[in-house]
């Protein structure tokens, strides 16, 4: 007889990665936009928009005004074109300085050896989410060609929303409500999950404390992902 994991199908996680994953410090997030910024406009990096919680989207937009550019959409395409080549380019500098969290690996393994479809739901473009992962050896886990991505908006539940859509028409399963599951560290990524009818698993590994997390309204909440095996088992119904 079919268990009901089997009967619904896969569940699709969507991870934030900064914070959640990995941490990556010595100015490399910084350094990328210094190097988009400077091949898009030919000038050095001012001022740089809060780039907490934030999606590329947003950041880019506020980054380009801040230093006197006019128009700033009208840049995007550019910006995120040279945002990817700044990321490949620093890849050895997130290898060297970056670390994968604890508990972070095993997550990841875990979801993938419950047969789970795993992507990225972050304020990263695609190819800075796939340069960072990749780099501390956690790409092999995840499918980013479903996820949802700094460029596809500055709300977060909309990335959500993309994402569900994307998996569903791959993997031709409903993914509708808390078959959808989004884990990340911020307000922000526990909000975007119940604006889209996701499960919201909240892990106090950034700024935020575990009572922020809840108080958000987040239906987990983990102090790490050392804790994921035994809490989220249960919340998923493995």
């Amino acid at each position: 007889m079919p268990t009901e994991q089997h009967t619904l199908g896969p569940l699709l996680i969507l991870w934030d990665i900064d914070h959640t994953l990995v941490r990556i410090g010595g100015g490399v997030s910084r350094s990328v936009y210094e190097r988009a910024f400077h091949r898009v406009t030919g000038r050095p990096l001012g001022e740089l928009a809060d780039m907490s919680g934030r999606t590329d989207q947003a950041i880019t937009a506020e980054t380009l005004r801040l230093n006197g550019v006019r128009e700033p959409e009208a840049r995007f395409d550019d910006f995120y074109a040279a945002l990817a080549v700044a990321a490949e380019q620093l890849t050895g500098r997130m290898r060297e300085i970056g670390i994968v969290l604890p508990g972070a690996r095993e997550a990841v393994e875990s979801c993938a050896a419950r047969g789970a479809v795993q992507s990225p739901v972050t304020g990263n473009i695609r190819p800075v989410a796939t340069a960072k992962l990749t780099a501390l050896g956690l790409g092999d886990g995840l499918d980013f060609s479903v996820g949802g991505y700094g460029d596809d908006g500055s709300d977060r539940a909309d990335l959500v929303r993309l994402a569900r859509k994307r998996a569903s028409e791959k993997y031709g399963h409903d993914f509708a409500g808390t078959r959808a599951v989004v884990i990340g560290d911020t307000p922000h990524d526990v909000r975007g999950a119940l604006d889209a009818d996701a499960l919201a698993v909240g892990v106090a590994s950034g700024r935020h404390t575990s009572d922020e997390l809840r108080q958000a309204g987040a239906h987990v909440v983990l102090a790490g992902l050392t804790e994921f095996a035994d809490r989220c088992g249960k919340a998923f119904g493995w």
